[in-house]
């Protein structure tokens, strides 16, 4: 984590402070003001790391170059295709990766943007690639010449041979060549299909029937007229950006009730120049689902509230809806975060707006069995009460969320439609948009605004409310607090860090608070409270990952029964129309012990669709990618028992449990059902054996032999690509500090005053999708730290 400072003695020493005020004579008239402030709201984020938006530079050595180079080349090489019926897909197939640029791309990826513990032995298999003793080591006899000297490097062998040992190291009994050949695979297919030109177009999308960015949702050319909202978003308004100009800094704060000083003295004792420091009531470190309710809950009972972000604020107008840009600038790890082996794919919101901003609309209430279980297992009777009632009531008021859906899309209908064929149960998942919401690419945001995430909602309620800021781009280092005697610290803000402008330098800033409220996601707040001093032996552990396992169909266009007609609206690819509206919940188990799988529909763009489509050699993978707007997938989420650990670098472990194997199995077996009864003619997974089944050729008894063996292969030994969208538990709530992280209040058993409030507090897996239980949570946990500070105004106003 390139912005993480080592630790220091004395972190938790403030030192004396002698405050000087800032002179905010100077402060331009107000028409150029907000003119200030539109333009850096306007204009493009930092990305959550790394420094300016700029393409990262390749600086692999030339060793390492030409060893990916060969690398890229046998996963993606030039196919000579003459009969191919269109241009566009002889063009496609005759690119290799290095034709088009990937290996440059991905080594400027590797060398400047990506963070990662197995990052280095990647960098070494390159090296050890461009030696003819190192390419025998890792490639074996299939590297061997029948000629003089017989040894050589990789980039030397033979195209078809490439490609038989990247295939071998995929079955390979070394665990550490399938990592070699996982994290290669996902790399160079990722940015082969999400790279872009100087137009913001890729050479292999016309081929494999994409059209890039949502046609209907384009950007407009605004008018000077148009409303300030719908062109830059409901919250610039309250958006403060630190590298920008002083007056423009210190009059958006003072907007909002706030006072900016300089501190003398740093809280952790070095002796450099004066640090910035701002007053509130409250600091939110986290803007997503749990963040975000805290700051609009705290601000509409009038009290002053500061929200830290990491991530940039990408305006409506500035979504681009590309998926190489969504994932650099709106995604954790620029998209590609793993777990320490790479055994999990991990997907996380990092933007103001979190998850929400780029979740798949779902809006599922806290399911009863789940609230039973907190409640009668945990102790916890916040969850049984009228309160917790009401606050889901509350949060589904406030995003809107209604079960109509208008323009399914073509998994959602493939996925209904097999259920009805099995008489699987089947239901409508709520969305937190109108009925009308049929985009396809709200994983990359929406642009429209109609699908309502805390950027959409109680963001906008904290931005009218006139009482707080968010400050995008910032970083918090860590919490402050204060021994306040009885063995009890009190927390007294935050210290976080951003960049100086376009010079990259990383500057600090403190938050002076009455209360903390960390909210950053269960893999950040471990990470924060971990750095901030807190030893409670919860803080990290118990994470639960929502594990996925994936499934295809594919269905030609010739079919007649999925095209668009008056009666049938299902959208005519994989990637159109609403994102997640059915749910099957045939082997959930919610009716005995609630941990099973659900069955539900993913968000698969190029980029991620081809990291998911299993490699056999580059000219069938590529005849799969031909296929991909026909190609849909529908996946099943187990409620994980086993769980993992955030530790204080960040780096993610975790190990699918036995039994949440099981369910995750019971659930392709059911999938793979579906999509034969919903009229797929091929049908697979995602095994690294391609398995596969033409169904209309198959008979009855291939049928079932070749559901029940796939459905039944292991899901640990990285040969099957497991996913996660929803991390929880890494700070559990609980009765006590030997089980818990936090009470039943949210506040840390450890510090007075400190608060987490996201999806790190749930005690279990939830099941399903947690953004409505997260803001149900948090608006609890706002409702807390609202009694915290009331009774501290009471006191102060005591003493005077």
């Amino acid at each position: 984590q390139p912005w993480e400072p080592k630790r220091r003695r004395g972190e938790e020493a403030m030192g004396r402070e002698h405050e000087v005020r800032v002179n905010r004579t100077t402060v331009a008239d107000e028409a150029s003001l907000t003119g200030a402030v539109k333009d850096l709201e306007a204009g493009e984020s930092w990305p959550s790391r790394g420094g300016p938006d700029a393409a990262p530079v390749n600086r692999l050595s030339s060793r390492e170059k030409d060893s990916l180079a060969a690398v890229c080349d046998a996963f993606l090489p030039s196919i000579h295709v003459p009969h191919a019926p269109h241009q566009s897909l002889r063009t496609y197939y005759a690119n290799s990766a290095s034709m088009i640029g990937t290996p440059e791309v991905v080594g400027g990826y590797l060398s400047e943007r990506l963070q990662h513990p197995r990052l280095w032995q990647l960098r070494l298999a390159l090296w050890l690639l461009s030696t003819w003793f190192g390419t025998f080591i890792l490639c074996g006899t299939n590297s061997l010449s029948c000629r003089f000297p017989f040894f050589r490097s990789f980039p030397e062998v033979e195209a078809a041979r490439r490609e038989k040992i990247i295939r071998s190291w995929s079955m390979s009994c070394i665990f550490l060549l399938r990592v070699l050949y996982k994290g290669f695979k996902a790399l160079v297919v990722l940015f082969y299909f999400t790279q872009l030109n100087e137009k913001n177009e890729n050479p292999a999308w016309e081929a494999i029937g994409y059209v890039g960015p949502d046609p209907k949702r384009a950007i407009k050319s605004s008018s000077e007229e148009e409303e300030e909202g719908a062109r830059y978003g409901p919250l610039y308004k309250a958006l403060v950006h630190m590298a920008g100009p002083m007056d423009v800094l210190c009059t958006s704060l003072s907007r909002a009730g706030l006072s900016l000083v300089t501190s003398q003295s740093q809280p952790d004792g070095l002796k450099s120049k004066p640090l910035p420091t701002i007053y509130c009531d409250a600091v939110v470190v986290g803007s997503g689902s749990g963040g975000g309710v805290v700051a609009g809950v705290l601000a509409k009972a009038g009290f002053k509230v500061v929200v830290l972000e990491k991530g940039g604020y990408h305006a409506r107008t500035n979504l681009t809806l590309l998926e190489r840009h969504t994932l650099d600038h709106m995604y954790e790890g620029c998209g590609v975060l793993t777990t320490e082996d790479l055994g999990v794919f991990v997907l996380s919101g990092s933007t103001v707006g979190g998850g929400s901003a780029v979740n798949w609309s779902a809006s599922i209430r806290t399911p009863d069995h789940v609230i039973s279980e907190w409640r009668h297992e945990h102790g916890l009777e916040l969850f049984d009460s009228d309160v917790y009632a009401e606050a889901l009531d509350a949060v589904s008021g406030r995003m809107g969320v209604q079960c109509e859906v208008r323009h399914e899309s073509l998994a959602n209908a493939v996925l209904r439609r097999g259920c009805a064929e099995l008489g699987y149960p089947v239901q409508t998942v709520g969305q937190n948009a109108p009925p009308d919401h049929d985009c396809g690419w709200c994983c990359f945001g929406c642009r429209d605004g109609s699908k309502k995430g805390t950027s959409e909602t109680w963001l906008v309620d904290m931005a009218e409310s006139g009482n707080g800021v968010i400050i995008p781009g910032s970083r918090a280092l860590r919490v402050l607090h204060a021994d306040a005697g009885r063995n009890k610290n009190v927390a007294a803000g935050v210290v976080f860090e951003f960049r100086d402008g376009w010079r990259g330098k990383k500057e600090r800033c403190i938050i002076r608070s009455k209360v903390t409220v960390v909210a950053c996601g269960a893999l950040n707040t471990p990470v924060l409270l971990k750095k901030s001093g807190l030893r409670n032996a919860n803080i990290g552990r118990h994470l639960h990952l929502h594990p996925v396992v994936m499934s295809w169909g594919y269905f030609p266009e010739s079919d007649s029964r999925w095209q668009p007609s008056k009666k049938n609206q299902e959208k005519i690819t994989s990637y159109e129309g609403a994102i997640l509206t059915t749910m099957s919940t045939v082997v959930s188990n919610f009716a005995t012990s609630g941990y099973g799988a659900v069955i539900q529909t993913p968000a698969l763009h190029p980029g991620l669709f081809s990291v998911a489509t299993p490699w056999l050699s580059g000219a069938d993978y590529k005849d799969r990618m031909a296929r991909f707007s026909r190609t849909t997938h529908i996946f099943a989420l187990a409620r994980d028992r086993g769980s993992g650990t955030v530790d204080a670098s960040g780096c993610i472990r975790y190990r699918l449990g036995a039994a949440d194997e099981k369910n995750l199995q019971r659930g392709l077996e059911k999938i793979l059902r579906i999509m034969a009864a919903a009229g797929a003619e091929e049908i697979g997974t995602q095994h690294c054996h391609g398995d596969r089944l033409n169904v209309r050729s198959a008979s009855s008894h291939q049928f079932e032999r070749f559901v029940k063996a796939t459905s039944g292969k292991d899901l640990m030994d990285l040969s099957t690509p497991v996913y996660s969208a929803h991390q929880m538990g890494s700070c559990r709530m609980g009765i006590h500090p030997r089980t818990s992280a936090v009470n039943s209040r949210g506040e840390t058993w450890e510090v007075e005053g400190l608060f987490v409030a996201d999806a790190s507090v749930l005690p279990t897996a939830l099941g399903v999708n947690p953004m409505v239980t997260v803001q149900a949570i948090a608006y609890c946990t706002a409702h807390s730290v609202l009694e915290e500070l009331r009774r501290t105004k009471r006191e102060n106003n005591h003493k005077n």
